[in-house]
């Protein structure tokens, strides 16, 4: 495998960081080639897990990791290119032998689009990037496009969690739920910092514990 410090060098945007230290490479040269995949088909023996979640962009993975402890029967995908995110989840798993994680390090809308429809049990958006210059508002992760696709990848009663502390991109999702390919494709709940579901059903991230103000929380399920 090719030195990920040399890998960091060739990144640009979110996935250009620190230089890892060589505990975390370790981790990155071993028990990174066990735990990624390089597209959903690459998984085996999907069957046997009860439940498949996916969390696109796993930040430092404190949400996928708690989440897979507590549901030890589903198999939880992160989808994250951030070298150093990887590294801290990959960190996670080993302290405590997590079995249940598989790590896919690129566009998260690519992996979800290969997934057979009515499969996945839920899928999670947290904090994600709000692109917020209008050049870049393509680059979101939620478009018209996407909800709908990831409607079809739900299972029934499957569920999206999506949650932003950023006001341009809270007024850009309720704009895109008025959209009529949205209409009828979910029950939606909102929540707020005082009324989110509890840490133990949605874990917090390192990132929401540092922003605890002005969030919005959104369930949609899929109907």
């Amino acid at each position: 495998m090719e030195n990920v410090n040399n890998l960091i060098g060739k990144c640009y945007g979110r996935m250009r960081s620190r230089k890892l230290t060589s505990v975390q490479a370790h981790l990155f040269e071993t028990l990174f080639q066990s735990v990624s995949i390089t597209a959903f088909s690459d998984l085996v023996n999907v069957q046997t897990y009860s439940k498949i979640f996916v969390e696109v962009g796993f930040g430092y993975g404190e949400h996928i990791a708690q989440f897979a402890m507590q549901h030890a029967d589903a198999l939880f995908i992160g989808c994250e290119p951030f070298v150093n995110g990887i590294a801290s989840l990959l960190a996670k798993i080993d302290r405590y032998n997590i079995k249940n994680i598989r790590i896919f390090r690129g566009d998260a809308k690519l992996l979800i689009n290969e997934v057979s429809d009515n499969l996945l049990t839920g899928i999670f958006l947290l904090f994600p990037d709000p692109w917020p210059k209008r050049r870049h508002i393509q680059r979101r992760v939620l478009q018209e496009d996407t909800l709908v696709m990831m409607h079809n990848k739900l299972r029934k009663s499957g569920m999206l969690r999506v949650a932003t502390d950023h006001p341009e991109y809270q007024s850009w999702v309720r704009k895109l739920l008025t959209q009529a390919a949205i209409q009828g494709l979910f029950e939606i709940k909102f929540f707020d910092s005082n009324t989110r579901p509890s840490e133990q059903s949605w874990p917090r991230t390192r990132y929401e514990q540092k922003a605890l103000e002005n969030i919005m929380y959104i369930e949609f399920t899929k109907v």
